[in-house]
C-alpha cells in the first residue's frame, strides 16, 4: 500500500512538474495539439479537425448550383487515378469545364456537402480580400505600410514592411514553417489561444521586399491588417465580398483562435467543400467577374497570378504558380494535398481535397 502511495504521489507531482514547465516555457498549447492530432493517431494536423476547435460562421446566402456540363460523369477514372486517390485519401475529386461539373467523385463517407480543411488555401483568400480592400478605399496600395495600422512596425526593418510584402511573403520576419514539429511557431499559432500576441511577437530579421519565404504569419498579420482597415471581422469579410456575391451554397467555418478572443486563423483552416472553393478559382479566371460583374479588381488579380521576384516564379500574391508541357496555371493550396487548380488557356478547374 505504502508503495502504491509513493507511486501516486511521485505520478501526481509528475504531472503538476510537467503543467507547470509547459505554462512556464509558453508551450500549454500542447495539451491541445496533443488531445486533438496525437490521441487521434495523426501526427500533423487533419482535414476533420476544426470539430476540435472554435470556429466562426462565414455566411451564405442565395446560391446557385454549377451546371453540369453535356458530358457529366461518362468518364471514369483510370486504374491509376484511382490507386492514387486512394492512397493519398482523397475525399472529393471535382473537374469543371467551361464552368460546369464535367466530373466529380467523393470517398471514404464525404459527399459534395461535407466540409473538410482547407488549410493555406485560406491565404489565397485572405489576399483577395486585400485586394478587395483596396478596391473599397479601406487601404491606399500595396505599398502602404504595415506601420499605419500597427505601430510596432515603426521602427528599424519592420517600418519598411508593406502591405504588398505581406501578400507576397515577403516581410523577412523571424517566423518558421513546420507542420510536424509541434514546439515551433508554427503550432502555437494553430493549437494556442493569443495568436495575435503570437504575431506581433515576431522580428523582421530581413530586409523586406526582396525575395519570397513562405510564411503563415505573413498572411495572418496581413489578416490583422484588413481587419483594422475594414473595421470588420475577416469571416464578416469574406461572406460579404466573396462567398456570397459568388452564390456558394452553404455557409462555411473559418477557424478562431478562442470563441473569447475571436483572432481568426487566417492563415488557414476554412472548412467548406470543393464546389464552393472552386468558386473563388473561376473568380480568378474570369479576371474578377462574376456573371458580369466586376467583384474584384482586374489589374489586382493578374498581379496576383504572375510572380513578384524573378527568382520564385512559383509564387505571386496569394497563389501558387506552374507551367507544363506550355501552359500555365495557377493554384490555391493547402496542407495534405488541397488544391483549387486552374488552367485558363483550357478553362479549367480541378479540386482535390484529402487526407
Amino acid at each position: 500500500m505504502n508503495l502504491l502511495k509513493k507511486t501516486l504521489k511521485w505520478a501526481l507531482l509528475s504531472v503538476i512538474t510537467l503543467v507547470a514547465v509547459l505554462y512556464i516555457t509558453d508551450t500549454d498549447y500542447l495539451f491541445k495539439a496533443v488531445r486533438t492530432v496525437y490521441f487521434k493517431g495523426y501526427t500533423t494536423a487533419s482535414i476533420n479537425d476544426y470539430v476540435y476547435f472554435d470556429n466562426a460562421v462565414v455566411h451564405a446566402d442565395a446560391s446557385d448550383e454549377w451546371p453540369l456540363h453535356k458530358d457529366y460523369n461518362k468518364s471514369t477514372a483510370t486504374k491509376k487515378l484511382s490507386a492514387l486517390h486512394k492512397s493519398q485519401g482523397t475525399v472529393a475529386y471535382l473537374i469543371i469545364k467551361n464552368d460546369s461539373i464535367l466530373h466529380e467523385s467523393y470517398y471514404d463517407s464525404y459527399d459534395e456537402n461535407s466540409k473538410s480543411n482547407s488549410f493555406s488555401m485560406a491565404k489565397s483568400y485572405v489576399c483577395g480580400l486585400l485586394g478587395k480592400a483596396i478596391m473599397e478605399g479601406y487601404i491606399k496600395n500595396l505599398e502602404q505600410p504595415v506601420s499605419d495600422f500597427f505601430p510596432q512596425y515603426s521602427d528599424g526593418l519592420s517600418s519598411k514592411v508593406t502591405v504588398g510584402d505581406l501578400a507576397s511573403m515577403a516581410s523577412g520576419s523571424s517566423w518558421i514553417e513546420d507542420y510536424y514539429w509541434p514546439i515551433n511557431i508554427t503550432a502555437k499559432a494553430y493549437y494556442g489561444k493569443e495568436l495575435e500576441e503570437t504575431i506581433l511577437g515576431l522580428a523582421t530579421v530581413k530586409t523586406p521586399g526582396q525575395s519570397f519565404e513562405y510564411s503563415s504569419g505573413d498572411t495572418q498579420l496581413l489578416a490583422m491588417v484588413i481587419e483594422k482597415a475594414t473595421d470588420k471581422k475577416l469571416y464578416d469579410y469574406l461572406s460579404e465580398s466573396f462567398w456570397i456575391p459568388l452564390e456558394s451554397e452553404n455557409d462555411a467555418l473559418w477557424q478562431v483562435d478562442s470563441e473569447d478572443t475571436d483572432h481568426v486563423k487566417a492563415y488557414c483552416c476554412i472548412a467548406s467543400n470543393a464546389k464552393d472553393f472552386a468558386r473563388f478559382g473561376k473568380l480568378y479566371k474570369d479576371h474578377g467577374k462574376w456573371k458580369g460583374q466586376q467583384i474584384l479588381d482586374s489589374t489586382y488579380v493578374a498581379k496576383s497570378i504572375q510572380p513578384r521576384f524573378k527568382d520564385s516564379p512559383e509564387y505571386g500574391y496569394g497563389f501558387w504558380l506552374q507551367k507544363r508541357d506550355a501552359k500555365s496555371f495557377f493554384m490555391m493550396e493547402g496542407h495534405l494535398g488541397q488544391c483549387v487548380v486552374v488552367v485558363p488557356d483550357d478553362n479549367l478547374i480541378v479540386v482535390r481535397l484529402g487526407r
